[in-house]
């Protein structure tokens, strides 16, 4: 008998016929011999309308009521997901973040996980049961108060469980057939994967692929804890997501390809720093005030020293574009203090990484997505490159037409266009 963790997102429980269909195929799981633990997102978009009610009533939400808020949609979806397993026969409990023993720090709204005691989830399978946990949530034993996770949390929640019993395997169920080479709602042709390392899918999480949440995928890296991605709409195979120490899993066949695949965001701003004087110390008071702000900083080019009595440089970096603003704000607050001419704000950019543990040992990835892009006419205005990845950054009205220019340059499109089912990936 192995044990299953189950993640469903908010497209596979949309409404009560799919939950009645999630439901078959937990039924289904558990009929096979398997112990099954289910973690659940809110219904559809309940999460995007409970922030937009809270919205109204007060443009400035209290953090704790609004993480009270939220919580609400799982643990509708959870409750009825229980029901609609137990209308077929099958006993199912229900339980909260808190009861489920996902313990976190005490940030609101992006809280983080520090431990997991599952005895009632455990309790729960002992007796036979189907063990069902409201995603995205948790609860701080300072405070007494239920968090969330931020976006993507039920993923994180998902393999946390998996982690903390020691799962077989934990199953994110999504829209598409597992993981593709790019997203497939930009680019038709793209190929679903068999199975990718998981340095690789961090990697592409990082740059924006929507179907795995980053913090879960660390999470999973971390703890040794195998994924496989696939579809609460088809019963096809999906993508494994593994580590290489641990061996490829039974039954896979890796062609290990140069590129795994092309991800894209468009969520960012640049900001750059005019006039910056070229002294020691001087970058590392810019990012000590950006830190203060919480921003999380991707980018950063610094470019060559103005010839000057006094050398000059400028220094350009990309964050989340919700957070450009408050560290505009931040730097211009210090502008006296650090020396610079100006700051310079820009958020219709976008950025697009190539992602392939293959890039260590084959040379020319670079040139060719270089020769790629200016063949079709986009101009890159950022480069960062790390072991594996490629990034650039380039405007925001050319990203999904780099996105297929590049995919199609590295030789990934597919013969058929992919299946989408719902929703938008997660």
């Amino acid at each position: 008998m192995a044990l299953v963790v189950q993640k469903f997102g908010g497209s596979s429980v949309a409404d009560a016929e799919s939950i009645k269909r999630v439901a078959k195929r937990i039924v289904d799981t558990r009929r096979a011999g398997n112990d099954v633990v289910v973690a659940v997102s809110a219904m559809g978009d309940t999460t995007d309308e409970l922030l937009d009610l809270a919205n109204e009533v007060t443009p400035i939400q209290d953090p704790r009521e609004l993480d009270m808020l939220l919580t609400a949609g799982e643990r509708i979806s959870m409750a009825l997901l229980a029901m609609a397993i137990k209308a077929q026969g099958l006993n199912a409990v229900s339980f909260t973040g808190s009861q489920a023993g996902m313990l976190t720090d005490g940030k609101y709204g992006a809280a983080k996980i520090v431990s997991v005691t599952p005895g009632r989830v455990q309790k729960a399978l002992e007796q036979g049961a189907i063990a069902i946990v409201a995603g995205f949530q948790g609860f701080n034993q300072g405070t007494g108060d239920v968090t969330t996770l931020g976006r993507g949390g039920s993923d994180t929640t998902a393999v946390a469980l998996a982690a903390a019993l020691k799962a077989d395997v934990c199953e994110i169920y999504t829209d598409v057939d597992g993981v593709f080479t790019a997203d497939p709602r930009v680019v038709p042709l793209a190929r679903k994967l068999d199975a990718i390392t998981s340095e690789e899918m961090l990697e592409l999480a990082a740059a924006g692929a929507k179907v795995l949440h980053l913090r879960a995928v660390e999470f999973a890296r971390r703890h040794g804890v195998t994924l496989h991605v696939r579809s609460s709409f088809a019963g096809h195979q999906g993508t494994f997501v593994y580590d290489p120490e641990q061996g490829i899993p039974e039954g896979i066949t890796m062609e290990e390809p140069i590129i795994a695949g092309v991800a894209a965001e468009k969520n960012d701003a640049k900001i750059t720093v005019v006039g910056v004087p070229d002294a020691p110390g001087l970058a590392a008071q810019i990012f000590t005030i950006v830190a203060k702000t919480n921003a999380n900083v991707d980018m950063i080019v610094q470019n060559v020293s103005h010839a000057a009595e006094v050398p000059r440089t400028d220094i350009s970096f990309t964050v989340p574009v919700e957070q450009g603003r408050t560290v505009v704000n931040a730097l211009q607050a210090e502008q006296e203090t650090l020396g610079f001419e100006a700051l310079q704000y820009d958020d219709q950019i976008a950025k697009i990484a190539l992602v392939g543990a293959g890039m260590r040992t084959n040379s020319g990835v670079s040139a060719k997505l270089f020769k790629a892009l200016y063949e079709a006419g986009i101009n890159i205005e950022m480069i960062s490159t790390s072991e594996i990845r490629i990034s650039v950054v380039t405007r925001a009205d050319m990203l999904e037409e780099a996105q297929r220019v590049l995919h199609t340059a590295f030789g990934l499109d597919a013969e058929e266009e992919a299946t989408v089912y719902a929703g938008t990936g997660r």
